[in-house]
């Protein structure tokens, strides 16, 4: 499941991010292509708004299936989604969802994350150890170094069982507080596996991570 009803306001770029063209392809193309070649994906749903004019026109002839059920915030879109699939997805039936910007990904990162969670009932998600020092700040100046051991940076797929990622959205209320759909799962006391992703699945926020992410795409030993 691909949550793409977002407008992308920090790239400033007049339009979604998500359909912005990247070594030739829209964003979006990029990110559909990596669950295309996993044969591990049954299927692939991209999550837009109601009037998206866009997605039409770069979807592939079969494989994924448009939910116009997109809403204010991911964790909505997510959760309209999972309610329109409800008669599709048994509940034992695992969920990935990932970012529309993140176009770095590889069917090998899909087939990592699958084999690292495995059976685990907490479900798990992509994720690089941080390597920099960490610095706490206050207005323009560091007040403090933070350890950096056991501190983790999200990415995604993030893989659950279709009745607990569920369950968690549906005990969420606030959207601010849930900024990934594993801190969702957290709030509910669990712990998801953590499998070490890579770099190149790094999420396009800003007008300089474009160049980044292009780099690596053209780069197909990663």
């Amino acid at each position: 499941m691909i949550p793409a009803a977002g407008v992308g306001a920090r790239m400033a770029a007049g339009g979604p991010k998500q359909y912005l063209p990247l070594a030739g392809q829209p964003m979006l193309r990029h990110t559909l292509n990596a669950f295309l070649g996993s044969a591990l994906i049954a299927h692939t749903y991209v999550v837009v708004s109601a009037d998206d004019p866009y997605i039409d026109a770069l979807l592939p002839p079969s494989g994924v299936t448009v939910l116009r059920c997109g809403g204010a915030t991911r964790m909505d879109s997510v959760r309209n989604a999972l309610r329109a699939l409800r008669d599709q997805v048994g509940d034992d039936d695992w969920v990935l969802v990932h970012d529309a910007a993140r176009p770095g990904l590889t069917p090998a990162l899909i087939a990592k994350l699958i084999a690292g969670v495995g059976t685990a009932a907490a479900g798990g998600l992509l994720a690089l150890p941080v390597v920099d020092t960490v610095k706490r700040a206050a207005p323009g100046a560091a007040v403090g170094t933070v350890p950096r051991d056991g501190l983790w940076l999200a990415q995604t797929p993030q893989m659950f069982s279709y009745r607990l990622l569920t369950r968690a959205l549906a005990a969420a209320t606030d959207a601010t507080l849930v900024t990934d759909d594993a801190s969702a799962v957290e709030a509910l006391g669990l712990s998801p596996v953590l499998v070490e992703g890579h770099p190149r699945n790094l999420k396009v926020t800003l007008p300089a991570d474009v160049r980044i992410a292009e780099m690596y795409l053209a780069d197909s030993s990663d």
